[in-house]
């Protein structure tokens, strides 16, 4: 009986940038796969571009996939540290007579290009090295010496079968003339060390794989399952970029989005488990399969990750929410509350805000025993008729029993019922003078949370504003 191998999943990002939700994407989809097979996710660096690769865009990497719980098994490895063992791989197949050197300069090999197109043919290398037998001098390249004849079958998890004619291909570059290894050949021979059997990536490596397939059959690879992502598209269904608004996944926590909404989000681009929208973790690993995964690329909708974080906010332990709002109170200025003042105020808020960020402006008043009153809102509620009501709240509130939700509200409606007015005539007046807005959560919620001692001294306040303004 054949002994089922372990699935071995990874994720392999160039550190010349931030994580962005592409990126992201085919990380969680390479996470679950492994996570539903019971086998190990792999990070590994691709780090082989000296010029560009730097070690904050690492940084950001691995902080972006840590907030969004993508936890890996091994790793992360580091591609340039392994680039001893890629130049061995690279002289093995000279010796072999599988790769050879090329001595063709850029500009003739643009001249190539530039003929070659002239004349209606594929503007690829004319093998003019192919068979000249050279040996390494300084300056030259190593080329793959590719196939001529025949077709190389990419039998793809998600798109299905692809087939490629060999002539189209090019013999590609395998080490550079500094004596590194092009990505095509460095992928190759990492994700053949490191035993990966399912290598899920971006739909824009399709054409990579037929190169990298003939490339593993030249080094007497076993080669893994491929499973090419659809990319992802702005609203315009052009590829997303930042003119459709943030593209980093950390910028997605700097807005005052959960992990927990964007990995929901993110799975749900592309992958569908019926009309089901909502998905814990532990379902996703349940679920997760690449069959469900669609072949045309998927939109990117704003509004509907917005109505997630909205979901994640609302169902959140009150504590975990507490402390995620921490950082954001931070930029703000506003120190932390203590732990029963900052859950009411979570309790308050929790149900209207869409991201961390709107939560954490909108509870600002809550922290400011003066908070600056809306001058529109001022001008048109705070009139000189309302300041005795607003007293006599004041006055009654003090010696108020039942200073509870139900004692509030019941307290309200006395003050209207004795004063002959209608609640809502002392309603919107009371609300400015609490928090200095005409919207808040519900009045008896914030002055339960703020306690009976600042309600009142607001409400004094307000009333000395009131009555310090000039008549008109």
């Amino acid at each position: 009986m054949q002994e089922i191998k372990e699935v071995r999943t990874r994720f392999a990002p160039s550190p010349t940038g931030y994580l962005h939700i592409g990126g992201a994407r085919t990380a969680l989809f390479s996470w679950l796969y492994a996570r539903h097979h019971q086998g190990k996710f792999i990070l590994r660096i691709e780090d082989t571009d000296q010029l560009r690769s730097t070690e904050a865009s690492t940084r950001a990497i691995l902080d972006a996939m840590a907030w969004l719980g993508l936890n890996w098994d091994e790793g992360p490895f580091f591609q340039a540290e392994r680039v001893g063992i890629h130049r061995d791989m690279v002289q093995k197949l000279v010796d072999e007579g599988k790769a050879y050197y090329c001595v063709c300069t850029p500009e003739e090999l643009d001249d190539k290009r530039k003929r070659a197109l002239a004349e209606g043919r594929k503007p690829k290398y004319d093998g003019t090295c192919r068979d000249k037998k050279l040996s390494a001098s300084e300056g030259a390249v190593v080329r793959f010496r590719c196939p001529q004849a025949g077709t190389t079958v990419v039998d793809d998890l998600i798109k299905g079968k692809i087939l490629f004619n060999n002539e189209e291909l090019d013999d590609l570059i395998i080490q550079r003339s500094d004596g590194y290894p092009t990505y095509n050949f460095a992928v190759v021979v990492d994700d053949a060390q490191m035993d990966i059997t399912h290598v899920i990536r971006g739909d824009d490596h399709v054409n990579n794989t037929p190169r990298q397939i003939l490339l593993y059959e030249a080094l007497g690879y076993e080669i893994p399952q491929f499973g090419h992502v659809p990319m992802i598209l702005g609203s315009d269904k052009t590829r997303l970029s930042k003119r459709h608004g943030a593209t980093s996944v950390m910028a997605y926590k700097d807005l005052g989005y959960l992990p927990e909404a964007l990995v929901n989000y993110l799975v749900r681009l592309g992958w569908s488990h019926g009309d089901q929208e909502i998905f814990s973790l532990d379902e996703l690993i349940t679920l997760f399969d690449l069959g469900s995964v669609g072949k045309s690329a998927a939109v990117f909708n704003p509004e509907k990750l917005l109505w997630l974080n909205q979901h994640y906010i609302k169902a959140y332990e009150e504590d975990r929410l507490l402390n995620a709002l921490q950082p954001f109170w931070e930029k703000l200025g506003i120190e932390a509350p203590n732990p029963d003042f900052g859950r009411n105020i979570v309790r308050d808020l929790r149900a209207r805000a869409k991201t961390l960020v709107d939560m954490a402006e909108s509870s600002a008043f809550y922290f400011n025993d003066e908070p600056p009153f809306d001058a529109d809102a001022a001008k048109k509620f705070l009139t000189p008729e309302i300041a005795g009501h607003l007293d006599a709240i004041a006055d009654a509130l003090i010696t108020l029993d039942d200073y509870s939700k139900e004692g509030i509200e019941a307290f309200l409606r006395k003050v209207a019922d004795e004063r002959d007015i209608k609640l809502k005539t002392i309603a919107q007046p009371l609300r400015i003078a609490l928090t200095g807005k005409t919207v808040s959560p519900g009045l008896d919620d914030v002055m339960l949370t703020l306690g009976k001692e600042r309600v009142v001294a607001r409400i004094n306040r307000t009333v000395s504003y009131i009555r310090n303004q000039p008549v008109s």
